[in-house]
């Protein structure tokens, strides 16, 4: 999944690359994720470089719609395939293919299966699991309540401590029925290049717009229940989310832990 911004990059890449051993159009397939308008403090829409409305990427949870419109469920269907993962790009040690969570998937006979790693603290900015009016679902970490963060059950443990990695595997008709509806929107508060009034191009060194995302785990509740397998962090959990200067999920922390899991060191 490409976005607008860098789907002709990410393309030519692949090309340069000879899309590293892989047969094109048979193996590898692009689909472009969908955008949203940005607005500014005010609620105004903002006018980008081109003239157009300022969007932006709907966040991870408009693959589902995306993989649905771009046609790419039914390419799926008629390739034979069941099943889809969908992972964080900015986690080095993801498991694209893990035949355990796949066995478990099927053993337990459910549509979805995803995986967890116990909090590392309860401020950890991480979504966690839960059950929301029954169903299964996720609670993201800006919005999680203190209290709830750091309520713990009889043996002491997290009762909000199972972490969403963002690994997840869904069967190709999860997809497309989660695909069929619109998602929720979050909002997030970010920094965008807009065109004011006058035409003049304004570069902000501070966040000073809002964009709109959906989150893939808002879907979930579309089944009755999934599968959920806890994994080692130091295994499967290496994100980038900062830079380096932050000291904590970031490139050189992503690095340590992939060196260390695959013995490079």
């Amino acid at each position: 999944m490409t976005s607008k911004e860098n789907n002709k990059e990410t393309v030519e890449f692949f090309e340069k690359n000879r899309y590293f051993g892989y047969q094109k159009d048979k193996n590898i397939f692009f689909f472009i994720q969908g955008e949203l308008p940005m607005i500014d403090t005010e609620g105004k829409i903002l006018i980008g470089e081109d003239g157009l409305i300022k969007e932006a990427a709907d966040g991870h949870g408009g693959i589902y719609e995306s993989l649905v419109k771009s046609g790419m469920t039914k390419k799926m269907k008629e390739m034979g395939m069941e099943w889809v993962f969908i992972g964080g790009v900015d986690n080095c040690l993801v498991k694209m293919v893990d035949p355990v969570l796949m066995g478990i998937a099927i053993d337990k006979k459910v549509t979805v299966a995803c995986k967890s790693a116990v909090k590392a603290n309860p401020q950890e900015k991480v979504g966690v699991f839960c059950k929301r009016n029954g169903k299964p679902n996720v609670i993201e970490y800006s919005e999680i309540t203190e209290e709830m963060a750091e309520a713990t059950d009889e043996n002491g443990e997290l009762l909000y401590g199972e972490s969403h990695l963002l690994c997840n595997l869904f069967s190709v008709e999860a997809v497309e029925r989660m695909g069929a509806n619109p998602l929720p929107y979050h909002v997030a508060y970010k920094k965008a290049t807009y065109l004011d009034k006058e035409g003049n191009l304004v570069v902000p060194d501070s966040p000073n717009a809002y964009k709109f995302e959906a989150f893939l785990f808002d879907a979930f509740g579309e089944v009755d229940e999934m599968a959920i397998l806890r994994v080692k962090r130091e295994e499967e959990f290496a994100p980038v989310k900062n830079a380096d200067t932050a000291g904590v999920d970031c490139p050189k922390t992503a690095r340590e832990l992939y060196k260390k899991f695959y013995h490079l060191d």
